[in-house]
């Protein structure tokens, strides 16, 4: 398991892996564009090759890049659409780029639409924006499943997948928040093998691409997506040491969001928590 967090990127995607150096990452996750604007570009040759000389020389062994969250590929409104499918190309071909493992997408919100027609909407805009870039998988992410966003069940997450055309560079990232927001109770090695048993029946066991590792400051099934720092929170340190010990996630990497212990930006701290719990769980476990 690739242990890491979200670092800044700020002043060209070398840095990120000298911040993620600095907190003992062995992955780590950024955006590839501020989250909060639609503008965005690729990355120059220049940036290129400094990422790639600061990433051979470091531990950090994987990178994923997080879409950013104006994206709504379920969107019926031609403005929104065009806009998503130039934000997720853009992703992929910076993924493309630096060699990311996946790009993490928020498959997007029905709204007051049916969701049935908005889960061919995303798989429209996915299989589009796989076409328009090379070879950077995409990771579609289970969500704690507020509102009409999509993606709350696996029966939701195999139809997106479907209609996405089931390309083989088409994964999954699982965050433990979402899932246990959304009814999945894993805070128990048993609960998260059945939890894992039921998404390899409907989605397949060989999607899985990617890892949040989040604590929920809200209860089991409430559908609110709310993080609390690792083991904070109601999945707690036990239910965070199945997560990161689970056997089926071995050389994936686990990306911690935050807030941590320090406040809002993920630390050392957080990370020596997740090593110091994986290998509580794996003693458990043997």
């Amino acid at each position: 398991m690739l242990i890491g967090v979200h670092v800044s990127p700020a002043g060209g995607p070398a840095n990120a892996v000298a911040r993620g150096v600095e907190r003992e990452c062995t992955a780590i996750q950024i955006f590839n564009q501020s989250p909060r604007a639609w503008r965005g570009r690729l990355y120059s040759d220049d940036e290129v090759g400094a990422y790639r000389e600061a990433f051979d020389g470091a531990p950090v062994e994987a990178l994923v890049i997080h879409a950013i969250y104006l994206i709504n590929c379920a969107s019926e409104d031609p403005e929104i659409r065009a806009k998503s499918l130039d934000g997720l190309t853009r992703a992929l071909r910076c993924g493309d780029q630096l060699g990311a493992v996946g790009v993490v997408l928020h498959p997007g919100s029905a709204l007051k639409s049916d969701p049935a027609e908005a889960i061919a909407r995303v798989g429209e805009v996915v299989r589009e924006a796989l076409a328009e870039s090379e070879s950077c998988p995409l990771h579609l992410e289970n969500t704690a499943g507020s509102g009409a966003t999509l993606g709350r069940s696996f029966e939701e997450l195999a139809a997106l997948f479907e209609a996405a055309g089931g390309d083989e560079r088409l994964r999954l990232c699982l965050d433990s928040c979402h899932l246990y927001a959304s009814g999945f109770d894993i805070r128990t090695a048993t609960g998260l093998t059945e939890t894992l048993d039921r998404c390899a029946e409907l989605v397949g066991g060989d999607r899985l691409g990617s890892l949040h590792v989040n604590d929920s400051k809200v209860g089991l099934g409430s559908n609110v997506d709310r993080h609390a720092a690792i083991g904070e929170g109601e999945l707690g340190d036990d239910g965070c040491a199945a997560f990161l010990s689970e056997p089926r996630f071995d050389g994936l990497p686990v990306i911690f969001e935050g807030p941590g212990f320090a406040g809002k930006q993920a630390e050392i701290e957080d990370v020596r928590k997740m090593v110091e719990l994986r290998d509580r769980g794996l003693a458990t476990r043997a």
